[in-house]
């Protein structure tokens, strides 16, 4: 009589955990899917941001064998926008342009740029002789975009994307 008293008591404790196991389940599954679209809400919310962000000024993707590099041919030295103090300074800049094989303009002007050197530096200097050294050293990304879009606008294409300093000193 006890064996049997102790399974009916074993039986009873199984059934009583496979509903608990059960409600628990549908509990904890429902409280999932809340926090999935959460998460999946939030995701889309960042892509977004993120998208609207890089739509302004998207980098133009080109592969490493479309890509030819053109430095200008001697480091410049550059006089900038005298200080609030009324300094004078200056800066010496190594400056390189990242040119796309596969555009437009390269067959026109092909990678060889050193006819139009004279006018790439006119050009450089117009934009740095904006900036003071504090102005220069806290917005280089902004003088490469200046840059790059006089660039581009002088040789009316794209074909330059980029623009990069291989050195850059102020004094």
């Amino acid at each position: 009589m006890k064996k049997n008293l102790i399974s009916v008591i074993i039986l009873a404790l199984l059934i009583v955990n496979i509903i608990l196991t059960a409600i628990m389940m549908f509990s904890v599954t429902s409280a999932s899917k809340k926090t999935a679209s959460l998460v999946d809400n939030i995701a889309t919310a960042l892509s977004l941001e993120l998208t609207a962000q890089a739509g302004g000024d998207a980098e133009v993707y080109v592969p490493m064998e479309n890509i030819e590099t053109y430095d200008i041919s001697e480091s410049m030295t550059i006089p900038l926008k005298d200080s609030e103090d009324g300094s004078s300074h200056f800066c010496l800049v190594s400056i390189g342009f990242s040119i796309n094989t596969k555009a437009d303009g390269y067959k026109t002007y092909t990678s060889d740029l050193s006819p139009q050197e004279t006018m790439i530096k006119d050009k450089i200097n117009s934009v740095f002789a904006n900036y003071s050294m504090e102005e220069a050293k806290g917005n280089e990304e902004a003088i490469k975009d200046e840059i790059l879009k006089g660039v581009q606008k002088m040789f009316d294409s794209d074909f330059i994307f980029d623009v990069s300093f291989s050195s850059i000193i102020y004094q």
